[in-house]
C-alpha cells in the first residue's frame, strides 16, 4: 500500500503539500498508480493518482471511515535526552507499535529544554505511514512536569523510575485497561523530590526489570509492552 497524508472532508481529498512534492520530485510516481490517502484521524481515502504539473491529486474510488484505532491507548510522557536522536529513534519506534500519544516533560535533570516539537511531529507521521496507521498519534508541546500532573488521572497513571530503596510494582501487576499513561524520567532519572511529588498525587512507581534502561530503551519497552497486550 501506498500511504499518503492528507485531509479528507465527505468526498473531497487534498493530498498534504509536501506529500505532493514527495510524490512528484522523489517517488517520481506516475499518472494512473493506485494511492491511499489517509487523515491520520480513522479515514482511508483509495484511488488513483491524478498528476497536473507539480501537482499531485486523487481520483478517489472509496472512503472508509471510523477505522478501528488500537485499544489501550497508551501515552507515555518523556523526558528529552541530551542527544536528541535518541528521543526521535524512540518517537519513530513507539510509533510503530501503536503508541496513542506522546508528551516531553521537562523535569529537574532534563538537560536539553529546546525540542523542535514540528519535527518530531513529522517523524510520527512519517513512521505513521510507514506502520500503515490510520491513526496518527498526538503529539504534545513540551510540558513541565508540575504542569502535566495537573491533566492525568491518577489511576491510569504510573511511572517507571530506577530508585531501588523506593516501592515498586512490577509492571506484569498492572491490571488491562482502556488508557494507560506512562512517565519516562530523563538521564539520571527522576530525583527523589519529583518521586516523592508523584506518590503525593497517588501515582504508583513500575519496576521495568533488572536492568537499568536509557531513556529511550524505557520507552520503547513500555510501547512494546503494550503493543503486546493489543495482540
Amino acid at each position: 500500500m501506498k500511504l499518503f497524508y492528507g485531509e479528507i472532508a465527505d468526498h473531497n481529498v487534498i493530498i498534504n503539500d509536501e506529500e505532493q512534492q514527495h510524490i512528484v520530485k522523489v517517488l517520481r510516481m506516475r499518472d494512473g498508480e493506485e494511492i491511499h490517502v489517509t487523515d491520520g484521524k480513522g479515514s482511508l481515502a483509495s484511488g488513483k493518482l491524478v498528476i497536473e504539473g507539480k501537482k499531485a491529486g486523487i481520483e478517489v474510488s472509496e472512503i472508509r471511515n471510523n477505522l478501528s484505532g488500537f485499544t489501550p491507548k497508551l501515552h507515555i510522557a518523556i523526558a528529552p535526552t541530551k542527544n536528541i536522536d535518541r528521543i526521535e529513534f524512540f518517537v519513530e519506534k513507539a510509533v510503530e507499535m501503536g503508541i496513542s500519544e506522546i508528551s516531553i516533560i521537562i523535569t529537574e535533570k532534563t538537560e536539553r529544554k529546546n525540542i523542535n516539537i514540528d519535527k518530531i511531529r513529522k517523524q510520527a507521521i512519517a513512521a505513521s505511514k510507514q506502520s500503515l496507521r490510520f491513526h496518527f498519534p498526538i503529539i504534545n508541546d513540551s510540558v513541565k512536569l508540575t504542569d502535566f500532573l495537573k491533566e492525568i488521572h491518577p489511576e491510569t497513571t504510573f511511572v517507571a523510575h530506577c530508585h531501588e530503596n523506593l516501592e515498586r510494582i512490577e509492571l506484569k501487576s498492572i491490571p488491562n485497561m482502556k488508557e494507560i499513561t506512562f512517565l519516562i524520567g530523563p538521564e539520571g532519572d527522576f530525583s527523589e523530590k519529583e518521586i516523592a511529588f508523584l506518590a503525593e498525587h497517588k501515582i504508583k512507581a513500575v519496576s521495568l526489570g533488572n536492568q537499568r534502561l536509557r531513556t529511550e530503551t524505557a520507552g520503547v519497552f513500555v510501547a512494546a509492552w503494550n503493543y503486546y497486550n493489543m495482540i
